[in-house]
């Protein structure tokens, strides 16, 4: 296992047991990371609350909305206040409305497009923002998202989610290029599908897994702890001179033709 020891982490979008950035969490605490939870409300705040006692070492909790400057603003000044420095930050808030990956991507409306590239996209922006000035206080540091495939190919009722993975996808090679003179690395992990909150709004999930199980050089699906691992390798010095790049963790389906 990477060895965490004595570094200090910022995880964002853990809603509940099954969230990818929970996985996260849990590996991180595991490897003696200590941590920074956020919560987008009081009702998530619940959620995370009866995640904490499962962690090794009791995590620092702090409000954050991502789709709110000053939410974003008074999470970094908090911790300003509260930590020496940061030492990675792992960026899992991603949302769409409902109804966008329901209907037709042609009827994707201004308003729903807005949102899903505000909370899904610029969220990434604005907290790497945030966090640069604490990572530079570590002297670098590792920032890591989570995409899937849709970014790259149409899946059926991934719609407006895909076009903001994709913008994700080049958001993290624009801020890779710009915080790399401060050592701090960006790159994303597009993970193959895995039965989360999020994936609950994909009509048809359940024919998604069964083609990845099919289909994927693993012929299996992946869980959490697939994608944590990679996670555990870009966050701790064993991923020190990877930037700028998008990890797959898919069981190998991306690469087969067939």
């Amino acid at each position: 296992m990477s060895d965490l020891s004595g570094r200090t982490g910022l995880i964002v979008g853990v809603a509940n047991k099954r969230s990818l950035a929970w996985a996260i969490a849990q590996q991180a605490d595991a490897a003696g990371a200590r941590l920074v939870l956020t919560y987008q409300n009081e009702r998530l705040k619940e959620n995370v609350e009866e995640l904490v006692p499962l962690l090794k070492t009791a995590p620092i909790l702090l409000p954050c909305d991502v789709s709110r400057d000053e939410d974003i603003a008074a999470l970094f000044s908090a911790l300003d206040g509260q930590v020496h420095g940061l030492d990675f930050v792992v960026h899992g808030a991603a949302f769409a409305p409902r109804e966008a990956l329901s209907a037709p991507f042609l009827e994707t409306s201004r308003e729903a497009f807005r949102i899903a590239l505000d909370i899904s996209a610029y969220s990434l922006i604005a907290m790497a923002r945030g966090a640069a000035p604490l990572l530079a206080r570590k002297g670098g540091g590792s920032i890591i998202t989570l995409s899937y495939l849709g970014a790259d190919r149409a899946f059926p009722n991934y719609n407006v989610m895909g076009v903001a993975k994709a913008a994700l996808e080049s958001s993290v090679r624009y801020l890779a290029s710009e915080l790399g003179a401060q050592d701090i690395r960006v790159n994303t992990i597009s993970a193959g599908p895995v039965k989360t909150l999020a994936a609950s709004g994909v009509s048809g999930f359940s024919g998604i897994l069964q083609v990845y199980r099919e289909r994927a050089a693993l012929k299996r699906n992946i869980d959490g702890s697939d994608v944590a691992g990679a996670a555990m390798f870009l966050l701790s010095d064993w991923g020190k001179g990877v930037s700028g790049e998008v990890i797959y963790v898919d069981g190998g389906y991306r690469p087969m033709g067939m």
